[in-house]
Order: C-alpha cells, then structure tokens, then sequence
C-alpha cells in the first residue's frame, strides 16, 4: 500500500497516544477498563519493552495497537496513518507492515498444513510474491531463521518449542514488516532456547531494520532486547525511559518491587529485598482527586497530566503509589 503521507526521516515508526481498551460488561459486572490512557513511541529499528505482571494490560496494549483488540479511546500512527480510523479494506492492506508473534509456539501453527503451507498463506493473502516464486521464498525465510529449507514438507509435530517458535517468526516476517508485537515470545521455552531466540531477534533486527513491541513478565529477557522500557500496572503506564535508566536507577516503587522480584543466586541478598517490597499500591491521582499526588503537586488545579519527568527521556506516574499508611 503506498501511504499518503511524506513523512520526516526521524519520524517515529509508531506513535500511540492516550489509548484505552474497555471490556463490556458482562454477567451483571460493570465495564473493565484493561487499557487506561497508554502513550508511546517506537523509533524505526527500535524495541520498547512492556512489562508488568498478570493482567496489567501489556497483551491488551499490544492486540489493541495491531487493531485485533476494539480500541475505546485514543490513536494507533503506523507509518503516519492512523489504524484506528482505518476502514477494513485499508487496514487489511497495511497489515503487512505489521505482524505479531505469539507467546504459545505450539498453539500458533496449524497442525495440519506443513510448514510450506503456513508460510505462503501470507504470501497469497498479500499477493507480495509470484507463485512461481513462492517455494523460493519460503526457503529463503527458513534460512532467515536458521532453518534448513528442506524441512519445509513437514508438519508441525515434527518440530521442538524453539524451531516452531522460528517457524512463526518466520511466518510474521514473510510480508517484511516494519513492525512485530512479540507477545511472550520466549515464556513457554528452556533457558537455552530463551537465549537462542532472543539473539535471533536482535540478529533480525540488525539485518532487516525491524523495530519490536516486547512484552513480557521476565526483566532479564526484556533488558538484553529493549532500547527502552515501559512498566505497566493496572492499565497504565508507571515508568519509562531508556533501558539503563529504568533498570539501574528505578524511581517508581512498582518498578523496583518487579526488580527485587528478579531471582538472584545470593538467597540472603533475595529475601532482604523481598522484605523491601511495598505490600500493595493504590490509586493516589484520579482524575477527580482535588489534593496533591505523591510528588506533592495537584494535578486538577493545575491541569498538568499525573507524569513526572524526572531525567531526559525518564518519567514517572504519580497515579499508583504506596499507601503512607
């Protein structure tokens, strides 16, 4: 698709601002607010690392920015136009500038159709390579993702974690994308296929100019890929800023609760910073709350938005914050 606007050469790849997900309610409970004002970019051959525990809205964020997820409020910019006000037949055309990894690698190929198969169905559907040329670029993505092309007639079930795991990037980069939203994509692995998968990532990334949303639960994982993090809890985003400040120097107390929870093999040293961990957070700057945050400021007489910059590049919410009683 050839996009109509000219955009600046340091233009970011991908901007989101203010986007909300609400769920309906259902079976007598109120609406659920999964996703709350998220905001970010994803510079061209960049990766943003989302993190946060279960049900913070990272997976939701993700679906909600490749348009598989009905977004509520807010805009999605991919390549300067915008997805959310997209009719059906564009979006599906620029689809091919984004694509998504799944966490479950076993779950993510159909069991029926070889691997052949599932890596020309992008093909097809886009119409991006002749038929006559289709068998070559098949091969070419399998050795893409250090695979042997001559695997290419089997099924799935002859394929271990990691190799179906190449087999869906490989399938996510056959259009060749701008952009993947890798949700989990190494969770459901062993440590070693983690490391191989990661590095295969990067090596893409370095080869093909990609730039990744990674979401993820593990920390580890997240700061050998990320260029910068952003921290999720309850739906929004508590922290951000490039990977070294977020990680040496985290200034919300949700941030270093998820740091002190990274194992580490001192168990004296891992149970005194469990012992430092805030018991819970609540809800310190809504948007009706006439009285200072956490950082002593009243964002409703003001009229500044509950973020506090506190170096270049690294911010923090004010929203959740520890009880001080």
């Amino acid at each position: 698709m050839r996009l109509a606007k000219k955009r600046p050469t340091d233009a970011p790849l991908l901007q989101v601002r203010d986007l909300s997900v609400v769920f309906p309610a259902q079976r007598g409970n109120p609406p659920l607010a999964a996703v709350k004002g998220v905001s970010f970019d994803i510079a061209p051959g960049q990766t943003l690392g989302l993190v946060g525990q279960s049900g913070s809205g990272k997976t939701t964020t993700g679906r909600a920015i490749l348009q598989l997820q009905k977004v509520h409020q807010g805009s999605v910019e991919l390549l300067g136009e915008d997805l959310t006000k997209m009719s059906s037949s564009n979006l599906r055309r620029m689809r091919r500038h984004m694509q998504f990894v799944l966490q479950n690698p076993y779950s993510s190929l159909h069991p029926r159709m070889t691997i052949a198969q599932t890596l020309t169905e992008p093909l097809r559907v886009h119409r991006s390579v002749p038929p006559s040329q289709m068998r070559e670029r098949v091969a070419e993505l399998l050795e893409l993702v250090n695979m042997d092309p001559a695997v290419m007639h089997r099924y799935p079930n002859a394929f271990s974690g990691g190799q179906r795991q190449r087999i869906v990037i490989a399938r996510a980069l056959a259009v060749n994308p701008d952009f993947v939203v890798c949700d989990e994509p190494v969770s459901a692995l062993d440590v070693r296929t983690q490391a191989q998968i990661v590095t295969l990532l990067r090596s893409l990334q370095d080869k093909l100019g990609l730039s990744y949303l990674f979401i993820a639960h593990d920390l580890a994982i997240v700061r050998e890929v990320a260029h910068k993090v952003a921290v999720m809890f309850g739906g929004r985003i508590v922290e951000m800023g490039n990977a070294s400040q977020v990680y040496d120097t985290p200034a919300h107390p949700y941030t270093q609760m998820l740091l002190n929870a990274v194992p580490i093999p001192d168990p004296i040293i891992q149970r005194k910073r469990l012992r430092l961990t805030p018991p819970e957070f609540r809800f310190s700057a809504d948007e009706d709350h006439d009285g200072p945050c956490s950082h002593g400021e009243n964002h409703v007489r003001t009229g500044t938005a509950p973020w506090h910059q506190i170096a270049d590049g690294h911010g923090i919410s004010c929203r959740y914050w520890p009880p001080t009683s």
